[in-house]
């Protein structure tokens, strides 16, 4: 199941929502403001990603800008804590599922969360345009 983490303004939240329904897949949403990640659901964000906390934070948000503590100086726990209490620091959305994720709205990267056999076939559809075109 996809897990879809947005917050109420957010446009690519709307962009990512808007895309999950297009292609009839299911989703469960939630909104970070009103019911806030927990730690675990935090780690397991985590667990997806290459760089860690640097791909999660959001360094361009006011909340990050306005921190009096260096954050990189804070232990794993601290973090997390802040991270609960502070949702406004974790860049959105985010799009999961048990093996995939995506942190902000990319129209090409979503797709690796079609199904392979649906993303095959819409390969091979671009591919025989392709020849049509090369042979007209």
């Amino acid at each position: 199941m996809i897990k879809l983490y947005v917050s109420p303004s957010c446009t690519s939240c709307r962009k990512a929502k808007s895309w999950l329904e297009e292609q009839n897949l299911e989703y469960v949403e939630k909104n970070i403001y009103h019911e806030p990640l927990t730690k675990d659901e935090i780690k397991e964000i985590l667990m997806l990603t290459d760089e860690g906390t640097e791909e999660i934070i959001s360094y361009r948000s006011q909340a990050y800008k306005s921190l009096e503590e260096d954050i990189n100086k804070l232990s794993m726990s601290e973090l997390l804590d802040l991270l609960v209490e502070e949702p406004s620091l974790i860049r959105r959305p985010i799009i999961m599922d048990d093996r995939r994720l995506q942190i902000g709205y990319n129209e090409e990267e979503i797709r690796m969360f079609l199904p392979r056999k649906i993303r095959n076939l819409r390969l091979a559809e671009i591919h025989e345009k392709l020849l049509e075109v090369e042979s007209a």
